[in-house]
Formats: structure tokens, sequence, C-alpha cells
């Protein structure tokens, strides 16, 4: 695997020039219950790319983006949120910069709080003709901190999992949930900040959880590039949990910092 954290310029020169292709990681710095750490779903981002790197030579690993929109959950204490014009922006940015040497980039988000962001971003920089794709995880179960993201960390960080603590949230549906979020943001509706149940989480399921999202995003790579979505961003929304914004299921809550 080559990421860009342990590559020289030469190292990274040759690669492009030979078609590499960039995974940039995107995530963000919130709350994810008692149980789990604030960097989650930048650390289900980061292990995606990197076991996709590990099956392709051609993929390089950017370094993490670990803040995005995350204004849903700015109740809790660590939550970082850069907001959804800041995320935007940052990822015109980072595109523009990517196509400079770049054959292809791709951003790769693990928060669903960064849906409209990415969509919109990848709206401008598909407009200016860009190289530059995003992706995310589509996984059902509960939407945050729940079951799945447990399962996930098991097989990625367990150290860092604090089981002990583990407890169920609040289970409803997201149709239910989803007023509520966009009214108040998330602990007016779950105090520990879990939509869902960590109850029967396991890092085998955990593995096979990411297998299936490294699977995902190889096809991504290997189909060929989809025709732009003429709708405005704001119409795109999600069919089932996490179905366009990964695992956390807060993709059409629309908190704007």
């Amino acid at each position: 695997m080559m990421g860009m954290a342990t590559a020289s310029w030469p190292d990274l020169a040759e690669t492009a020039r030979t078609g590499g292709v960039l995974l940039i990681p995107l995530g963000s710095t919130e709350q994810h219950g008692p149980h789990l750490p604030v960097t989650t779903d930048t650390d289900i981002a980061s292990a995606i790319v990197e076991a996709a790197a590990g099956r392709d030579p051609r993929l390089v690993v950017a370094p993490a983006v670990p803040y995005g929109s995350s204004g849903e959950h700015r109740d809790f204490p660590g939550t970082l949120s850069i907001g959804q014009d800041a995320t935007t922006l940052l990822l015109i940015e980072l595109g523009r910069s990517a196509g400079v040497h770049f054959a292809r980039a791709v951003v790769v988000s693990a928060h669903g709080g960064n849906a409209l962001p990415v969509a919109r971003a990848m709206q401008r920089l598909s407009e200016e003709g860009h190289p530059v794709s995003a992706w995310s995880p589509s996984w059902s179960g509960d939407l945050h901190a729940g079951r799945t993201e447990t399962s996930l960390m098991l097989a990625i960080a367990p150290e860092r999992v604090t089981l002990d603590r583990a407890e169920p949230g609040d289970t409803r549906p997201l149709d239910e949930l989803l007023p509520l979020l966009r009214a108040a943001g998330v602990r007016p509706v779950s105090a520990n900040g879990v939509l869902g149940d960590p109850a029967g989480a396991t890092p085998e399921e955990g593995v096979r959880l990411l297998d299936r999202a490294v699977d995902g995003l190889l096809a991504h790579l290997a189909a060929p590039a989809p025709l732009l979505d003429r709708r405005a961003p704001e119409a795109w929304r999600p069919t089932a949990p996490g179905a366009s914004g990964g695992s956390d299921g807060a993709a059409t809550i629309g908190v704007s910092s």
C-alpha cells in the first residue's frame, strides 16, 4: 500500500504518472456514544481506503480529513464541526489540487452528515471538469454508534472500544427520528448520543462489513464514471439508513454547522 504519509514527492510523481488513483478518506470528529471514540467515522473511512489500497497497488491513500459537517452533534463535548459550507469548499479545493497530478481522485466519506457538502462539491468539480468522484459505504442497521459502527470499530481498533459503557439509545427508525433531529439535533432525542443499539456487535461482523465496503469501493473504481445528476444536491435523499452518507444515518439531518 502506498500512503502519502510515508511517500516523497518523487515516489508520488511516478505513481501519478503511471495512472495512480488518489483516495481521500473523509470522516468527522463527533460523539459516538459513551463507548466509541469521537474519531470513529474517520477511522472507518481510513480503514476502508487502506484495505482497498492493499488490494490494488495503483491506489494511493491521502491523509484523512478528520473534520466535516457535524452540527447535529454539537451539544456533545468532543464534537468539532466545520459546517456544510466549509466542508464543501474544502473538498472543492482538494479536488482541484488532486487533479493537477492524479488522473483520478475519489473522496471516501464515512460520515452521513457530509452527504450534502460532498454532493455539492462533486457537482462543482464535475462542472469544472476535474476527475474527482465520491463514494460512501452503505450499511443497513441502526443509525449511529449502534451495532454496525461498534462492530466495525471492534474490527479496526478494539482497544479503543469501551464495551462496558455500551448501551442502547433511541432505536426508532430514521423516518420517525428525522423531523426531531432536524429540529433540535441528536441530544434531545438521545441523551447518550446513540441512535440504535450496540448489543450483539462483534469483530467478526465488523470484518465482514469492512470487506463488503472495500468490495463496493473497488467496484466503484472499476465502473465507468456515472453521468452527472443535474438535480440540485438538496434534492438528494437516501432511501435507507446510510444509503448516501455511510453508516451514520445523519445524511439528511441538514444541520448546517
